[in-house]
């Protein structure tokens, strides 16, 4: 170890933030897996800075092939160009553990607005065999397919096991940046939590509603987000003087964005930012993201170093998969028969 490494501060309470925002940063990714311990080092600086200040970050270089994620994409058009009362059959309601399919305005992430103008599929990890868990307590349970659409199973399990190999490899880095040892988060995500969504949005030709949005303001519930959005701009991320800022679609690149998980965890010192999608671009939208966590029975508790007694522990600990259901069905609470 180097002594700028031995004299890094411990302490990251003090370093929680206020400051505001106007743009998102690029963080190539590349050197994410290197043999060299400073190269990866700096990486996580990169990471820290953008994880303290900002809460969201483009990764280039990040390994998903342009042919996975077209193959994912164009299932997802497929899917969502099936009738209604075909895609209703694996309505999200009827799963135990929010898999399936969701209509518009099905769910509401914003409580002050009408509902979300989106149409979603959900689901969870599967291994390709078809194996699936019973051990992820309160989020036990299968996913849903639908019965006549070829290749789209496949197409759509391709795209997630190569975010989930992504978030893996980003794992180590929030490690770094947060001045633990890069197996940190090893032994809690033995059983990736990462729920993928298809998303659907379709052009907002009507008379604007200021309470309907494609995705209403809220915060993502899981450790980290990884999303691919298409070329139309609609993600828009909320800085601290209560701007928005548009997450603009660059070629090439994914956006990641911490969630409530990490943030409980650093207590606040990595924020999970506000931001919602608007899409009044007169186009139809597309979108994947998915929401990586820690195992479910993982307990949320702030770390050592981000607590002091200026800074005490803000929230009370939660296994992440008693939080990430609770705020689910807060979420669908509204679209419940």
């Amino acid at each position: 170890m180097s002594i700028q490494e031995a004299t890094r501060p411990m302490v990251l309470a003090q370093h929680r933030t206020q400051s505001t925002f106007e743009e998102i940063p690029i963080i190539d990714i590349h050197a994410a897996l290197s043999t060299d311990e400073a190269v990866r080092r700096a990486l996580a600086d990169e990471i820290r800075d953008a994880c303290i200040n900002v809460g969201f970050f483009y990764v280039k270089n990040h390994g998903i092939s342009c042919e996975v994620i077209s193959r994912a994409v164009a299932a997802a058009r497929r899917f969502f160009q099936l009738p209604l009362d075909e895609k209703a059959t694996l309505d999200i309601h009827k799963s135990s553990n929010f898999k399936g399919y969701t209509a518009l305005l099905g769910e509401n992430t914003n409580p002050e607005n009408r509902g979300d103008l989106h149409e979603g599929f959900d689901i969870g990890w599967e291994d390709i065999s078809g194996a699936s868990r019973t051990d992820d307590g309160a989020m036990t349970g299968q996913n849903v397919w639908p019965e006549n659409l070829p290749g789209f199973r496949e197409a759509v399990l391709e795209y997630y096991h190569s975010a989930v190999k992504l978030g893996k490899a980003l794992f180590p880095l929030f490690a770094l940046a947060l001045d633990l040892p890069e197996n940190f988060f090893d032994d809690k995500t033995t059983k990736p939590a990462a729920i993928m969504r298809l998303l659907y949005y379709p052009p907002q030709t009507v008379p604007i509603d200021d309470r309907v949005e494609g995705i209403g303001a809220h915060t993502d519930y899981e450790c980290f987000t990884i999303l691919w959005q298409d070329q139309v701009q609609a993600l828009q991320v909320l800085n601290n003087d209560g701007k928005w800022i548009d997450a603009v679609p660059i070629p090439g690149t994914l956006v990641v964005n911490l969630g409530d998980q990490l943030a409980r965890w650093t207590n606040d010192v990595f924020k999970s930012t506000t931001h919602r999608a608007v899409n009044r671009s007169g186009v139809e939208r597309y979108s994947i993201p998915l929401f990586f966590g820690t195992d479910y029975d993982v307990k949320l508790e702030a770390l050592p170093s981000c607590v002091s007694p200026d800074s005490p522990a803000k929230y009370e600990v939660i296994t992440a998969g008693e939080y990430v259901k609770s705020r689910l069905e807060a979420t669908y609470a509204h679209s419940k028969a």
